[in-house]
């Protein structure tokens, strides 16, 4: 009984909800049910009170029967209806539209005697057959996503029976809160679960989330502490702790709670305790859990608030006309109650005309006006356009079709394409103003290689490795060509990985060893629980990514490292060298200072089923993988060896005590030179930096190292280095893990409890892991808590953004001690590195640790405790204890990882820019790295004049704004035209007269002019700049730059990124789209659209945005015509008939008019319509502008339109009744010609708008006017009395035979269509718009179109150039200026002397300490003083 009303509470709640879900039809893949466009997993809904979760067991029967009523079953149901609430609920949901609820009040009215105007069954048709086609369509995405639920929900796991005292097979809609589950490898979790038990010695648990994420990288999970130590599997029965957690909340980075046990100690609970629904278990045998959330209660499930509906700009101007529509409406038919009231006062008399009621009371006028009003507003309801958003949502998805089959969006790395994933925004693709892109992964590939570091304040270079990036462009050119010679279908199958680590291991039999794990596969699908659609390499492990070539100097000084200096053999103490500290603390800290997962080639990623492998003897596969591994060019610097891994045994301190450095056993024999594989490095080319070197060897003060240290020094025991495959949550972290491993300082092995790192002559070291402080937005960094084995100290590592690390160095004076002056040293020239690095576009990050007494360790580690068993305030608390412990560190070093640019984003970005489209740049990175990458993708100009705001304080950010602003509009005070107000904020004059400009603004500034009072400046600001760049910005500042231009400014805003930290500014944007790159797939869920390259963003916006724009734009403004056009014939009809609300038409002609005979051309014009090709629309992105401007739809356009229409309905109506004017011809008789020349002249107006047509548009067409007379001819000839005491029997069949019929539809339709003719015609010829003129080259020869081009860009080149220069010379002669004028009350200069790479820029510096004589004497622009 309880289970029963749990189950109806439940859908109840759902059904008053309506939740609906993402129209995945993968079973297995849970990336629909995060954000899809509600609200963003970063904003977790309250969690309320906690949840206690007690064991489904038989000890605990009385109380989880107390409990259980509040848990949900892990039944999921997605579907919005069933079987009983279909009908009400989708008319229900319906009629929430205006013009539906519109109708149904006509219909209701229509049974209303007095004001009766159609048979009442005729009324009704038109919205029968659009609630129909919309509840068929409802019905049928219901009932889909009704199989892949059922699927879902009956697939198997094994549950723990408390009867029968063992794990049972159970469909996953019986789990329930406190169940114990066990999974095997490769199996999906079913619920949400805090791991018990598993297999790994260590406790660790490696999960995949490619499911829910999108990421592809393993991921580890790790025992709950207590139970990890426990040699068996946890027995269900034995269990007798209880768990409080926080309740059900769909943030899937946290979990807060805590286990009880019996004698009531808490063991904190993290979310690296909870397996969530969705994911799959990997290189884990089996796993033991408790279920804590089930069902629609699970994180993933939570994060499902359903697809996203966005209005767009066309859809809400369409709605505003709609209004005036029904304005219109009510203006025609208060005149036709006020012409039926003066028509019967002037024949009040006359019973004829005015006939009593049975009782013999006469209706007064004002009454029968009345009457007639209501009566005129049922016969006039075709203006109201019922079937236009049907064909709008038809319209739309044709155009999604159409998108999604342009096959230049295919990615045949990734074997993806284009997702439309929202469907009623597509014409807003052409209407962007500004465009908020994201750089990493967004503008560049996200695939980070090592390029520089700097160690205790010296920079190496790593020239052989930028050496070896080059040669590996050309290698990846030479691979492609062979490998397209390869006979079969390659592209069809992965790619082996260079380490191994995603091979399918084959067992006895042939077949993969996945197949024979015993694991299930999923229910009906080939493909493997969890599986993506296309299983690519591991993240992050490109040749290019993980190959470095180290330095030759740090080697040689890398190569000095030994067991010597920490254990000399004359048993005297002597510290090693400061430097070799540095550079070991250095290394160690690039390889344990992360999360990363290390596999093993005895520890395979399994996976079931790879369709494209599974069915192939693995000697094929193999011998392919030896075909790519010659075709790869790969200069590895550790050699492999084939030993395995040191074994460890004990505590991690028994270990360290027992480490002796002159008895340690060599595991492996020794090794050939490592040396002789990188080859002999130029001096030449060392020569600049060993220049340097020696130069900050005697200002630091350090000794200099023996450059006669060979690399051969360096041969001993290694480990399977090369075999070793690293599975990284951040491009960064595995760039930084292979350079440690090309020093021959590799990460063997992590568990929860300690780390292992093979370092070169000192062999493995094993830290104990103590801790480890995640990376969060709010610190900029990470660190972890070790005991060094060699020093027993408990060691801070850290590495982060240089603007955050460099304040938390321990403050160390000039005055002070020597080492305090060697270390200041080290931090100045370590800055000036940065900077440099910075400056080549690098990704920088400092290195530093912390060496902490075991007081001091105590001391934080019980505050920290407090924090970890926290449940409210967790992550504040947690915060707080790692800011405390993160202070006074010593600097290491630094790192300079380059992310190159993608393949044709500078064409891109110049592409949007002609196209009028400003484009911002908002990233996490430091202002130089950003300004590079800028400069490189075109964002930037070389001549643009640069701008940067970086200031301190919101006064001096506002007055620099100030300065900036009178300094541009000095610039531009020459323009012939003076910019228009527009809004708030005035119109910045053409960039072609007054010359680009560009601005760039740190996260810091970020924060003050998102300020309410400085926002109108700082808009009005960026209104001058082509281009902006945001540095240093933090995720919410990204979604409130976008919000704040789109609210403030009423543009057209898309915002583009790739990661998580982009997810909400992908949601505020007008338009999201999603990049499907190296950082998983939550930007993607949470888009609109998604792409997996930057450079197809240019074509989705230029030619499909702009196609889309225009089709619907031109087919919505040919709805209001058709049906203004053929309402009024019926409107001029009452001037003859006394107001009646007479129709001279047959019903259902007229109800089949709109429905029928004209609703399929719009249609197919709305689709296929091309006003200019592919080719020219990317040619000439100028075209784009039209878009923006919505020229297609301005509410001229609109009235315009509408006039047409009422002056084509005139003369369809008046040339037929001059014609027939003073015969004997019956009503239908005269409204035959009416009707037949209405269709032509409708059908043809279609014809002359129309720019391409195509063998579809004439065939619809046709088949319009042949279904009208089919059934015309068939109605005259069956219908005898249909709709008494009308009559149209034989009507058409007699007109056929009628010369004068065909004379007047001739006429008339000729007269109507003149004036739009003549206007096209001469519109064409005289003056023709972009648009026209490109349509024109179009129909050219090849040769003559591209002259034709060639002149088009020669002219705009021509003027721009002209109007810069006309700009520039008045500029010049205003030049001039004293410097009082140019001081105010803070003193600003414009200098222009920094030019780097030949790029000059333009900078405004800030000095708010110096006094006006001292600003007064500041260069000026011309570089003299002012």
């Amino acid at each position: 009984m309880t289970e029963l009303l749990q189950w109806a509470r439940h859908h109840w709640h759902r059904l008053m909800n309506g939740r609906t879900q993402d129209e995945d039809e993968r079973p297995y893949n849970y990336s629909s049910l995060l954000a899809c466009g509600g609200k963003s997993s970063q904003t977790p809904k309250p969690a309320g009170k906690h949840r206690i979760v007690i064991p489904h067991l038989q000890c605990f029967k009385d109380e989880y029967e107390r409990f259980s009523g509040t848990y949900v079953n892990n039944r999921i149901r997605t579907t919005k209806y069933t079987l009983l609430n279909f009908v009400p609920r989708n008319l229900f949901e319906q009629f929430h539209r205006a013009a539906n609820l519109y109708f149904l009040f006509l219909v209701v009215l229509n049974w209303v005697p007095l004001v009766e105007a159609f048979q009442k069954e005729i009324t009704m048709l038109p919205l029968v057959v659009v609630l129909t086609i919309i509840a068929i369509k409802d019905g049928l995405e219901d009932y889909r996503k009704y199989k892949i639920d059922k699927q879902i929900n009956n697939l198997i796991t094994k549950v723990y029976s408390r009867k029968e005292k063992k794990y049972v097979d159970c469909c996953w809609k019986n789990v329930s809160v406190g169940d114990f589950i066990r999974l095997s490898c490769n199996e999906i979790i079913p619920a949400d679960l805090v791991l018990l038990f598993s297999t790994d010695p260590d406790g660790i648990c490696h999960i995949e989330t490619s499911g829910l994420d999108g990421e592809s990288n393993l991921k580890q999970r790790q025992v709950v502490r207590g139970y990890a130590e426990q040699d068996s599997e946890v027995d269900p029965e034995k269990f007798s702790s209880r768990i409080e957690c926080e309740s059900p909340n769909n943030d899937l980075s946290r979990f807060r709670g805590f286990l009880e046990h019996s004698n009531k100690e808490r063991v904190g609970l993290s979310k690296d305790n909870l397996l969530l629904r969705g994911c799959t278990i990997r290189n884990t045998e089996a796993v033991v859990g408790i279920v804590v959330y089930a069902g629609h209660e699970t994180k993933a499930m939570l994060n499902n608030s359903g697809p996203r509906y966005k209005r767009s700009k066309l859809e809400r101007r369409a709605n505003t006309d709609v209004l005036w529509c029904v304005l219109l409406l009510v203006v025609m038919c208060l005149t036709g109650a006020l012409g039926h009231g003066i028509w019967l006062s002037r024949y009040e008399n006359m019973l004829f005309f005015n006939i009593p009621e049975p009782d013999g009371r006469v209706t007064s006028p004002v009454l029968t006006g009345f009457y007639v009003f209501w009566t005129m507003v049922i016969l006039l309801q075709v203006l109201i356009p019922i079937s236009l958003y049907v064909s709008i949502e038809i319209v739309k998805l044709g155009q999604i079709y159409f998108i999604q089959s342009d096959v230049e969006f295919y990615n045949e790395k990734m074997d993806s394409t284009i997702q439309c994933r929202a469907l009623n925004i597509t014409e807003d693709l052409g209407q962007i103003q500004y465009l908020f892109s994201d750089k990493t992964g967004t503008l560049t590939e996200n695939k980070m290689v090592f390029r520089r570091c700097s160690v205790a304040g010296f920079d190496y270079c790593h020239e052989e490795n930028a050496k070896r990036l080059e040669s590996y462009q050309e290698a990846v050119c030479e691979e492609e060509e062979c490998t397209d010679a390869l006979s079969g279908s390659l592209s069809n199958m992965a790619k082996p990985r260079a380490h191994g680590c995603r091979t399918v291991h084959s067992g006895p039999s042939g077949k993969p060893s996945a197949l024979l794990s015993g694991s299930k596969p999923a229910v009906g699908n080939e493909e493997g629980p969890g599986e993506v659609p296309h299983s690519r390499q591991a993240a992050f492990s490109s040749p290019m990514e993980t190959d470095v070539v180290p330095d030759t100097r740090l080697l040689d000084k890398f190569s000095q490292i030994s067991c010597q200096l920490f254990t000399p053999l004359d048993g005297t103490a002597q510290s090693p060298p400061l430097e070799t500290l540095y550079i070991m603390d250095f290394f160690i800290a690039l390889a344990i200072c992360n999360t990363v997962v290390v596999s093993a080639p005895n520890q395979p990623r399994q996976k079931i089923g790879l369709s494209s492998l599974s069915g192939m003897p693995i000697k094929s596969l193999e011998e392919i993988k030896n075909i790519f591994q010659k075709l790869s060019v790969r200069r590895s610097s550790s050699p492999s060896l084939a030993s395995g891994k040191e074994p460890t045994s004990g505590a991690p301190c028994a270990f360290v005590s027992r480490i002796s450095f002159f008895s340690r056993t060599k595991l492996s024999p020794p090794i050939e030179d490592a040396s002789s594989q990188m080859g002999e490095s130029p001096q030449a080319s060392n020569s600049a930096c060993c220049t340097e070197t020696e130069a900050q060897n005697s200002d630091i003060g350090l000794p200099a190292a023996s450059a006669s240290a060979s690399a051969s020094a360096l041969n001993g025991p290694l480990s399977l280095a090369s075999n070793l495959c690293y599975e990284a949550e951040s491009p960064d972290e595995a760039a930084l893990v292979y350079a440690a491993r090309a020093y021959h300082c590799t990460l063997q092995s992590r568990t929860p409890e300690q780390v292992m790192v093979d370092f070169a002559a000192l062999g493995s070291l094993t830290f104990q892991l103590l801790h480890i402080l995640p990376f969060d937005s709010v610190r900029k960094r990470m660190s972890v808590v070790v005991r060094h084995p060699l020093s027993k100290q408990v060691v801070v590592y850290t590495k982060g953004a240089d603007s955050v690390i460099m304040e938390l160095l321990s403050v160390a004076s000039p005055d002070g001690t020597n080492l305090e002056k060697q270390q200041l040293k080290i931090r100045e020239k370590t800055q000036s590195h940065l900077d440099d690095y910075a400056k080549r576009g690098l990704r920088t990050l400092c290195i530093a640790k912390k060496v902490m007494s075991d007081t001091e360790y105590a001391e934080w580690l019980r505050d920290h405790f407090l924090a970890e068993t926290s449940i409210d305030n967790r992550e504040e608390l947690l915060v707080e204890s790692a800011m405390r412990l993160e202070n006074k560190l010593t600097l290491l070093g630094a790192t300079g990882i380059e992310d190159r640019l993608q393949e044709g984003v500078p064409e891109s970005i110049e592409a949007l820019h002609k196209a009028g489209i400003k484009i911002w740049m908002l990233t996490g990175d430091k202002q130089e790295t950003a300004v590079n990458i800028a400069y490189a993708c075109k964002l930037l100009e070389p001549d643009d004049k640069l701008f940067t705001l970086n200031t301190q304080s919101k006064d001096a950010c506002g007055m620099l704004m100030s300065a900036i602003l009178k300094e541009l509009q000095k610039r531009t005070q020459a323009s012939p035209e003076p910019a228009s107000p527009r809004k708030v904020l005035p119109q910045p004059p053409d960039p072609r007269r007054s010359g680009r400009a560009g601005l760039v603004i740190t996260g810091k500034t970020l924060e003050f002019v998102l300020q309410e009072s400085l926002q109108k400046q700082f808009l009005e600001l960026t209104a001058w700049c082509q281009a902006v760049v945001c540095c240093r910005a933090t995720p919410l500042q990204k979604s409130e730059v976008v919000k704040l231009v789109r609210n403030h400014l009423h543009v057209m805003t898309l915002a583009i990124g790739d990661g998580a930290n982009d997810v909400s500014m992908i949601q505020v944007a007008d338009i999201g789209i999603g990049v499907s790159g190296q950082e998983g797939m939550q930007a993607v869920m949470a888009s609109d659209f998604a792409i997996s390259q930057f450079r197809h963003l240019g074509k989705l916006l230029l030619v499909h945005g702009h196609w889309c724009y225009t089709r619907l734009s031109n087919m919505i403004l040919y709805f209001f015509y058709k049906n203004v056009a053929y309402v009024n014939l019926l409107f001029w009809y009452q001037f003859f008939c006394g107001f009646s609300g007479t129709s001279m038409t047959d019903y259902w002609v007229l109800i089949f008019f709109n429905l029928l005979f004209t609703s399929v051309p719009p249609i197919i014009y709305g689709v296929l319509e091309k006003d200019v090709s592919a080719e020219t629309l990317l040619q000439l992105p100028e075209l784009y502008q039209s878009g923006q401007q919505s020229e297609a739809y301005l509410p001229l356009t609109f009235w315009i339109t509408l006039l047409d229409a009422f002056y084509q309905s005139l003369v369809c109506f008046f040339v037929p009744y001059f014609t027939y004017q003073g015969s004997d011809i019956d009503i239908f008789t005269f409204g035959n010609p009416l009707n037949t020349a209405a269709l032509f002249i409708i059908l043809l107006h279609l014809v002359i708008e129309s720019k391409s047509l195509t063998w579809i548009h004439m065939l619809v067409i046709v088949g319009s006017l042949v279904s009208y007379f089919f059934f015309a001819l068939a109605f005259g000839a069956l219908c005898v009395t249909c709709n008494p005491p009308s009559n149209p029997y034989w009507i058409m069949q007699e007109h056929m035979l009628d010369p004068v019929f065909y004379l007047v539809c001739v006429l008339t339709t000729c007269v109507a269509l003149l004036p739009r003719f003549v206007y096209r015609v001469l519109q064409g010829s005289m003056f023709p718009s972009p648009i026209l003129r490109a349509k024109y080259f179009d129909r050219l020869a090849p040769e003559e179109r591209a002259k034709a081009l060639k002149k088009w860009r020669g002219t705009a080149k021509v003027n721009r150039e002209t109007s810069a220069h006309a700009s520039q010379s008045v500029a010049a002669s205003d030049r001039p200026m004293t410097g009082s004028s140019a001081v105010l009350a803070m003193k600003s200069a414009t200098s222009c002397a920094v030019e780097q790479e030949n790029l000059p820029t333009c900078e405004t510096v800030l000095d708010l300490g110096c006094s006006e004589p001292e600003a007064s004497k500041m260069p000026g622009p011309s570089g003299h003083p002012a």
